[in-house]
């Protein structure tokens, strides 16, 4: 039960906020109250439930973070410049090296190979260092009860209480990104309910404390996703000039002869080995100026986990880095290139260094960081627009003598 002031300060936190819910979800205890029932109904036991939900806080905060997702919000070559950098790269090999015994387990059972499955790794956790710190319950029982998808929060803090239930995560090791994701590969409760493994043969299948289980769960996504064992997931190429870009679309399939025919082959001259028919899509991440990608089957499976194509590029592109080849050809079209992890640690110590307090070097562009930037883009004389890409780390590199920031 909750106390006078906790349902007092619960209803008006509610009440204060404008989300235009429906009145249930207004008022957050009511809401929760209305939990106990669908879970309960869904096989969830009473104390299980008591145990867990009723305590948690509402965090309004989420609601956001509901509305802005950075694969979509985030320019393409800001996006792949932090997410496949050489850092991660490097990791990743290493990776391959330390798990080579379970990825090859991994890939006689599910038939994906093993630089697939370590890049979704490496891009949902960084390989385990970074798994989100908000619990879920706390997200999960926030996104029922505010805001819009509430039908299918509820769904996935089901899910996680049948998680809790079941003994394989501690509710304490459930912490995870802001929508409920959790785990190496930051799986969904209901896609852990579907999907998840116990590769490791304990009786568990723990993706927060196992790597087997995790590594083996991706795979087993990956498969039941339509992954075609020995196919590429795409390939960069090169578009003949005046090309009609208006055919290009993940959905707009042809038989990879169609592109041929049109005077589109890979970027390296290489010939594709696969047949005529193969079903074939175009990809132009930042249009016709940027870099071209004939795609295939196994492209849409790794857009399945995450459905954003400058998700599933990043997945494919580190697939590729960690089997040894290089960076894309085409630059991208823009002036002004984002930066990898590392660079954006040094743009920030450079600004610590001219006095700008923007909190810890975390490689992570926020408001702070952004606002410090803007003072100095206009002390140099830049654009001000507060972007953190190469043109300000260039400049303030070159900037030998740098003078007390303006009061922030």
């Amino acid at each position: 039960m909750r106390t006078p002031s906790r349902n007092i300060a619960a209803t008006a936190l509610a009440a204060a906020l404008s989300f235009g819910a429906p009145a249930a979800a207004a008022d957050f205890d009511r809401c929760v109250d209305g939990l106990r029932g669908k879970a309960l109904s869904a096989g969830i036991d009473a104390g299980v439930f008591d145990a867990n939900v009723p305590t948690v806080t509402p965090d309004p905060s989420l609601l956001e973070l509901l509305n802005r997702q950075p694969e979509f919000s985030t320019p393409i070559w800001d996006y792949m410049a932090g997410l496949v950098d050489e850092e991660r790269v490097e990791e990743g090999k290493a990776m391959l090296a330390t798990h080579a015994a379970t990825l090859a387990r991994v890939e006689d059972a599910y038939g994906v190979d093993p630089a697939t499955v370590v890049a979704v790794w490496g891009v949902e956790s960084n390989y385990g260092q970074v798994f989100g710190k908000r619990p879920l319950l706390t997200s999960l029982t926030t996104l029922s009860c505010m805001g819009r998808r509430q039908a299918f929060f509820r769904g996935e803090l089901i899910e996680t209480l049948r998680i809790i239930q079941s003994g394989d995560v501690a509710p304490d090791k459930l912490v995870g990104s802001w929508a409920g994701a959790f785990g190496h590969t930051q799986f969904m409760p209901s896609t852990y309910r579907r999907i998840a493994v116990d590769f490791d043969g304990d009786g568990r299948r723990d993706l927060v404390d196992s790597v087997p289980d995790a590594l083996a769960s991706t795979a087993n996504y990956l498969k039941r996703s339509g992954w075609r064992s020995g196919q590429p997931w795409g390939f960069e190429v090169r578009l003949p000039e005046g090309f009609d870009a208006s055919v290009a679309g993940r959905k707009n399939r042809h038989p990879l002869s169609y592109w041929q025919g049109r005077g589109v082959g890979r970027i390296d001259g290489v010939e594709i080995a696969l047949p005529a028919q193969t079903p074939t899509a175009l990809l132009l991440p930042a249009g016709a100026s940027g870099p071209a990608f004939l795609v295939f089957k196994n492209f849409d499976a790794i857009y399945s986990y995450n459905a954003a194509e400058s998700y599933a590029l990043a997945i494919a592109h580190l697939s590729d880095r960690l089997r040894g080849r290089g960076a894309f050809v085409a630059p991208w079209p823009t002036p002004d290139p984002g930066l990898s992890r590392r660079e954006r640690r040094e743009l920030q110590e450079l600004l610590l260094a001219r006095g700008h307090d923007i909190g810890e070097v975390d490689g992570m562009i926020g408001s702070a960081t952004r606002a410090a930037i803007k003072l100095e883009q206009a002390r140099l004389g830049m654009p001000v627009d507060g972007r953190g890409g190469r043109r300000v780390l260039e400049a303030l590199r070159a900037d030998t003598t740098p003078t007390p920031p303006p009061a922030q």
